[in-house]
């Protein structure tokens, strides 16, 4: 069994990232600058938007954190999302999710220029990626296809299980298995909530990756030998003989499973790392672009 180790690939990824803007810094260039909106104080996301900021300043990057208030009306924050759109000093921008109730996800969204939706949200974006057209493709998967490429896993001709049907990770996931190229060219089961007879299906499987967010829910038994798992689920477990008052764990019973498998994510310290620096590379390729525009 191979761990595909998230935490290594991610330095490895950002540490490519810092030669090329190192060398952008030597030429006199513009660096990447990356601008994150949080909208209220939810403790996660607070979490996770500061360690991105942390992550572009070890870069090179210029960041800028947009902090608006709980209270912020649609309004507003679609206001602000065209001052980042119009800002030529800023080349890529993550709206952070959730939002609060009073805001329309959907329409803030879309509401982002699609040549800086470095997330790779925007129906757009979307809609090439689909295509096989050259677009931001969403930060979680292209870690996915960073991790599979790097260690080499085969996936032409494999059937591929991809367990949850959300826009960010499931979704896109089915796509990307599928397309003509490496990693891809396999045969994809996008199985979700409704799915009857899924360990049938997934006991077929040669990769599975589970992005369902419900914690131990791959067992042993339901999985072949030799199998690739990839779990994209992160979950905080009440634990009170932890220090933390928790335990985070992902969709597999890694400890059951792992014993099976050829390859294997751990969570934490698989998937999640690669989000951020799959965002970074994103914005990276967005600065690109716009240099070749100009």
């Amino acid at each position: 069994m191979i761990l595909l180790d998230g935490k290594k690939t991610s330095n490895d990824i950002k540490a490519e990232i810092k030669v090329e803007v190192d060398k952008m810094k030597e030429r006199g260039e513009k660096v990447p600058h990356l601008a994150a909106v949080l909208v209220g104080n939810d403790g996660a996301s607070l979490t996770y938007v500061g360690s991105k900021v942390r992550a572009c300043e070890r870069l090179g990057f210029e960041s800028t954190l947009v902090k608006l208030p709980n209270t912020t009306s649609e309004i507003e924050l679609l206001k602000k999302i065209h001052e980042l759109n119009e800002d030529d000093n800023i080349d890529g921008f993550i709206i952070q999710l959730p939002l609060p109730p009073q805001i329309d996800t959907q329409k803030v969204l879309m509401a982002v220029d699609p040549d800086k939706d470095v997330d790779g949200f925007h129906p757009m974006n979307f809609g090439k990626m689909a295509l096989d057209m050259s677009t931001f493709i969403p930060a979680t998967p292209f870690g996915i296809l960073e991790l599979l490429e790097r260690y080499n896993v085969e996936t032409t001709g494999k059937h591929t299980v991809v367990i949850g049907r959300s826009h960010i990770v499931g979704r896109p996931m089915s796509i990307l298995m599928g397309r003509k190229g490496f990693p891809g060219n396999s045969t994809v089961t996008l199985t979700h909530s409704r799915t009857k007879n899924i360990t049938q299906i997934t006991s077929q499987a040669d990769i599975i990756i589970s992005a369902l967010g419900v914690p131990g829910f791959l067992k042993a038994e339901m999985v072949k030998d030799d199998v690739v798992i990839i779990d994209v689920g992160i979950t905080r477990v009440p634990d009170e003989t932890r220090e933390r008052g928790y335990y985070i764990t992902g969709d597999v019973d890694f400890e059951n499973v792992s014993k099976k498998a050829s390859y294997i994510t751990p969570v934490p310290g698989g998937v999640g790392p690669m989000t951020i620096a799959m965002l970074l590379k994103n914005t990276l390729l967005a600065r690109e672009r716009h240099r070749t525009k100009k």
